[in-house]
């Protein structure tokens, strides 16, 4: 089969298409042909090794200290089943899904085994596999961090990044649960932002919201792009900063010296908050943002493009196989 095999650290230019064995199904796993999978930020700090100071030493443990533990990245996959295991209850062959990989990458391939008790779920209806395969990263680790602010109907949240993976679905969840949101963003995304159900926009090349006196009861970094120290004025008594990015020692000083808490971390790898996630997207309550398409043998390109940081929600791998599409 072919494949993305990435075997060192470096820039978009180490990942290299070449020929592999396709994988076979263990007793409790299912083989998923892949149609979709797509580049996320995760995915581009996997395949060049560069992260903050204080996340080099829990990223390396995870992920491989000289070189990927795991040639092939990819985290997000939608595809169809094509074979299960003789243990597997819970799919059957033919099965459209959806899911996150998580660790154990592998999903920049035409096929990918995964335990059937994996992040893994029937995809939701009438979604393209592009669409589907755009859903568990941004959207798994933005619920992920809105349940942990414990965010509620009336409470303000600004989200800064709100055009990204992550910040489109941060946008619509945080309305779901009933909040006023603010996005932060660039001019080009502001009327995306604005699409998506937020409230507030701000534009970021032209506005400092750490100066505009308003204060929030959550303020969600969804881009490593800002920190506490920065936001702490704008938290309202009991705020949470919530973010992305892994700062340990603001988030010990931050309950050792204020009412503020900081949350950070890593996102969800739970099945039932994807299977919550497509009953959102089912009801038309969230919906994926897809900025580019680019076909495998381009995911160098696709790197090259999301590693600016300017992406608008997702960029999507379309896979082989006839570039089939739902």
């Amino acid at each position: 089969m072919k494949a993305i095999v990435c075997t060192k650290y470096g820039p978009p230019d180490v990942l290299q298409l070449k020929e592999v064995e396709k994988p076979i199904p263990k007793d409790n796993e299912v083989l998923i042909k892949i149609y979709a999978t797509t580049v996320s930020s995760g995915d581009v700090i996997d395949r060049s090794g560069t992260v903050s100071p204080w996340a080099w030493l829990p990223t390396r443990i995870i992920f491989g200290f000289r070189k990927p533990k795991r040639t092939i990245p990819g985290a997000e996959l939608a595809g169809e089943i094509e074979s299960v295991g003789k243990d597997v209850k819970l799919f059957r062959k033919g099965d459209q899904v959806f899911g996150n990989t998580g660790f154990g990458s592998g999903a920049y391939a035409e096929y990918k085994c995964l335990p059937e008790d994996g992040v893994l779920a029937i995809k939701p209806a009438y979604m393209t596999y592009e669409e589907a395969a755009a859903v568990p990263f941004g959207g798994l680790t933005a619920l992920h961090f809105l349940r942990k602010g414990n965010i509620q109907s009336g409470q303000k949240v600004l989200i800064y990044g709100a055009s990204g993976s992550v910040g489109t679905y941060a946008v619509q969840l945080a309305k779901y649960y009933g909040a006023e949101v603010t996005g932060v963003c660039s001019t080009t995304n502001l009327e995306m932002v604005k699409s998506l159900g937020a409230d507030n926009v701000i534009d970021y090349t032209k506005e400092d919201f750490t100066k505009s006196g308003q204060t929030y009861d959550a303020i969600y970094d969804a881009v490593m792009k800002t920190s506490f120290s920065r936001c702490k004025s704008s938290l309202k008594q009991r705020g949470v900063y919530l973010t992305v990015d892994w700062p340990l020692l603001q988030a010990l000083w931050a309950s050792m010296t204020s009412s503020k808490k900081v949350i950070f971390g890593l996102g969800s790898t739970k099945t039932e908050d994807l299977v919550f996630l497509k009953e959102l997207i089912e009801a038309g309550k969230i919906m994926p943002v897809i900025d580019r398409r680019y076909p495998l043998e381009h995911t160098a390109e696709a790197h090259q493009y999301v590693e600016k940081g300017h992406k608008k929600g997702n960029v999507v791998i379309t896979v082989g196989h006839n570039n089939k599409t739902s």
